[in-house]
């Protein structure tokens, strides 16, 4: 057990991948794990690392790709502001090549983390943990915690790549891996979350920021929901039986059962630590110095902190697409509550806040709108070149509080909550249905839409098993999950990603863009790496 390990990207996943630098760092195992603590800290590291790639927080990782290649979100330039060498528009319109700086950083950013996790896999192994008081049912579940995580990386890989290498182990020279097909990346991860999901522990107020039960049981219930598009073998039952763990309270829960939030806003709130509806979050916090910094890519410029009495801004960059927008009725809360819109006024009081590039020192309105209305243009489609400042609504689903909140900014970002479960387990009764709604998939749906309205508007709103249609289904899945990462895989998974339309968007009918190209800088350091198809 004394091996020196190496912390390199090209060493920890058997040449993969690669940095443009080799930085290496010696530990010897002998010396640190010592204690408890120190199993888990080398547990959480790729934990921790996995936020650079899944929240919203600046790098163009998974969220990145999930929400600008598909129908809610988009990053248009702004006047002078935005082109950025044209990333984000080839995302927009799926004209995306093998050598985007984007998707490099995601794979770069994804496959360090399954690095991260086989080095530790095969450093716990070697640990004599009764001399550390862990009992054998707590280091089953540590353990546990990295296959599953592993999976979870190698799932979120698949969906963006498809095709790719099978790593699990520390070499110890670089090495370059094939490509497996997808079916086998599939069998892969399935086989680990049904192997280690049931020896994770139950979820609990010390396990926030970690791998529960709750956590793997909604890995598999998305793994299964998605299994026809990934393989092409239906596993509806299997979904629903993952779902009805969590639901049941089975997996346990932060108060012992998970429950649905009362409201739109608490599950997002700066004290969603203890959120009833959570099951598996990044414990982020400002004043333990790792805050959740969402402004970069979904706050706008330094004018738009003043409305919301806050000490941040960012590149005014992410926006609600129209037609996105426009797919919330006037009556729906969500609307209001999760997007900033209108005119925008300093914090408590009257006083418009002024724009500063097209609208400058002019009072400053969000509009569903992309083109350029300062010059004159209120009646075009627009494009993905003539955004404006003030362009498209904006986020606030995640509130940070004022500055002067004892809880600013102490926001936790929630991966999966008990509503995305209760959707999950309605499309699945009704695929299994074909296609056709049952009062139960219909009493799961109204159950977490019943919020978003008024209680005299409910009556005319709730959705009898005549009016949830699959594409119903779909469409109030993008009210319900906007701005958290989703949206992709799911128009990818009802056959609308790409022959569907959207504002400008058109279709390119073309399957091979469900999956993106690898970056040809991999393959050039690894040609045992096969292209995706149509790249």
């Amino acid at each position: 057990m004394g091996r020196t390990v190496l912390v390199s990207l090209v060493v920890l996943i058997g040449g993969c991948t690669n940095l443009d630098e080799n930085l290496y760092s010696e530990l010897e195992k002998d010396s640190f794990y010592n204690s408890r603590l120190e199993v888990l800290q080398a547990s959480l590291r790729p934990f921790t690392h996995m936020q650079a790639w899944l929240a919203p927080t600046g790098q163009t990782g998974y969220f990145y790709h999930a929400e600008l290649s598909a129908d809610q979100l988009a990053w248009p330039q702004k006047g002078r502001h935005g082109y950025d060498g044209g990333d984000h528009f080839r995302q927009h319109y799926h004209t995306w090549t093998d050598n985007e700086n984007p998707t490099r950083t995601a794979w770069i950013l994804m496959w360090t983390g399954v690095g991260y996790i086989n080095s530790a896999i095969a450093d716990l192994s070697g640990v004599d943990y009764a001399a550390l008081d862990i009992s054998e049912e707590e280091m089953a579940a540590i353990v546990a915690e990295l296959h599953v995580l592993r999976a979870f990386h190698y799932m979120k890989i698949m969906e963006l790549w498809g095709n790719v290498p099978i790593s699990t182990e520390v070499a110890e020279e670089p090495t370059n891996l094939p490509t497996q097909p997808r079916e086998e990346v599939f069998e892969f991860i399935r086989t680990e979350l049904e192997t280690y999901v049931p020896q994770l522990l139950p979820y609990s107020e010390e396990l926030v920021g970690r791998v529960s039960a709750s956590a793997g049981y909604a890995m598999l219930a998305e793994l299964y929901l998605n299994a026809e598009y990934f393989v092409g073998t239906p596993m509806w039952d299997e979904c629903i039986a993952a779902c009805d763990k969590i639901i049941n309270g089975e997996a346990g829960g932060l108060g012992g059962t998970p429950k649905l939030a009362p409201d739109l806003t608490t599950t997002f709130s700066n004290t969603n630590q203890h959120a009833t509806e959570s099951l598996f979050q990044f414990a982020f916090s400002r004043q333990g110095g790792f805050v959740f910094d969402w402004g970069a890519y979904l706050m706008g410029y330094s004018n738009i902190s003043e409305a919301l009495d806050v000490g941040y801004s960012g590149n005014n960059a992410m926006v609600v697409i129209p037609t996105a927008f426009d797919a919330y009725a006037e009556n729906d809360l969500r609307k209001s509550e999760w997007c900033l819109f209108g005119p925008q006024y300093k914090y408590g009081t009257d006083e418009p806040i002024l724009g500063t590039e097209e609208w400058n020192e002019r009072p400053f309105i969000y509009v569903n709108s992309i083109r350029r209305e300062s010059e004159g243009d209120v009646t075009s489609e627009g494009s993905m070149a003539e955004g404006e400042e003030n362009s498209g609504a904006r986020f606030n689903k995640y509130k940070s509080g004022r500055v002067s909140d004892p809880n600013y900014r102490e926001n936790h970002y929630i991966m999966y909550r008990l509503t995305e479960i209760y959707f999950n387990k309605a499309e699945a009764i009704m695929r299994r249905n074909g296609g056709t709604a049952t009062q139960e998939a219909v009493d799961l749906i109204n159950a977490c839409r019943e919020r978003a309205f008024a209680p005299e508007d409910w009556p005319e709103a709730r959705y009898t098993t005549a009016t949830l249609t699959l594409d119903e289904l779909l469409a109030e899945r993008g009210r319900e999950f906007i701005f958290e990462g989703k949206r992709r895989t799911d128009i990818i998974r009802f056959g609308k990603f790409t022959n569907g339309t959207w504002w400008d968007h058109e279709p390119t009918n073309d399957p091979n863009r469900e999956i993106y190209p690898i970056p040809y800088t991999q393959i050039a350091i690894n040609p045992n790496l096969e292209q995706n198809p149509g790249y």
